[in-house]
């Protein structure tokens, strides 16, 4: 029988198979939560481990297996559940929302006002404070750089830059944040005229990773409420006072 043999490499002593081979090494898998959910794990998982101690009963062993199952969550940085869907929370190097991650949402809304004035309300992106109601205030930096303050049900402000990556004039917009932002996202407009030329149909489509990730989410920790409804309550708002000319009269 052939047997196998050490050789020195550097110093190291390394294993070699018969063949000449290295020994097969497992491939780590990749972490998939970001620092914030990490130690959010590790917490929970220690207050269920306390609360289980509380109890002399199955309830107690349960709430002890699940704290100890989100303290490996936490130390690990790995979830099971996010590697099945394919989603991460650990933050991108680049701008905007990774791929397959994150929550995506479309709303549309048609309103009888001509595509260039409902543009050019949408551009001057200041007034979008005056109709999304989480939304504090939008500062511009530049023609396509602004910076963006908003404000959660819960009192909890959050704040990021965001750039205009693409732009076709009366009709579409299309932005993502710039690397740092509280909340990563992406998205964009468009303008297109109503077939029986009935006004405008604006079409919004929006991706965001929330604090927390899909956990957050999940807890409706970023809007305490669905994100899609009030988008969708948003735009029925920007019909209305278009249309009243309510907005056109105040912002002249």
């Amino acid at each position: 029988m052939e047997q196998t043999s050490n050789v020195t490499e550097g110093g190291k002593e390394q294993e070699r198979h018969p063949n000449g081979r290295q020994p097969a090494q497992r491939r780590r898998q990749p972490k998939n939560l970001g620092e914030a959910e990490r130690y959010g794990s590790i917490l929970g998982g220690l207050g269920l481990i306390l609360a289980g101690f509380t109890r002399r009963s199955s309830s107690g062993v349960l709430l002890g297996a699940l704290g100890a199952a989100l303290i490996q969550r936490g130390v690990t940085g790995q979830c099971a559940l996010y590697q099945s869907l394919g989603v991460t929370s650990v933050k991108p190097d680049r701008p905007g929302v990774p791929d397959n991650v994150g929550v995506n949402l479309e709303q549309s809304v048609v309103i009888n006002r001509p595509r260039e004035e409902v543009y050019a309300f949408w551009r001057h992106l200041p007034n979008l404070a005056r109709i999304m109601k989480h939304i504090e205030r939008v500062d511009l930096l530049d023609e396509r750089r602004s910076h963006w303050v908003v404000r959660t049900p819960w009192g909890r402000r959050l704040e990021w830059d965001a750039e205009i990556i693409n732009e076709h004039p009366r009709e579409m917009i299309a932005w993502e944040s710039l690397p740092g932002a509280a909340v990563a996202n992406a998205g964009s407009v468009r303008f297109e005229p109503e077939p029986h030329g009935q006004g405008t149909i604006v079409r919004v489509k929006l991706e965001y990773n929330p604090p927390g990730g899909v956990l957050g989410w999940m807890t409706g920790s970023l809007f305490g409420e669905s994100a899609e409804r009030e988008i969708k309550e948003d735009l029925a708002g920007l019909k209305q006072r278009l249309e009243s000319g309510e907005l056109a009269e105040s912002q002249g």
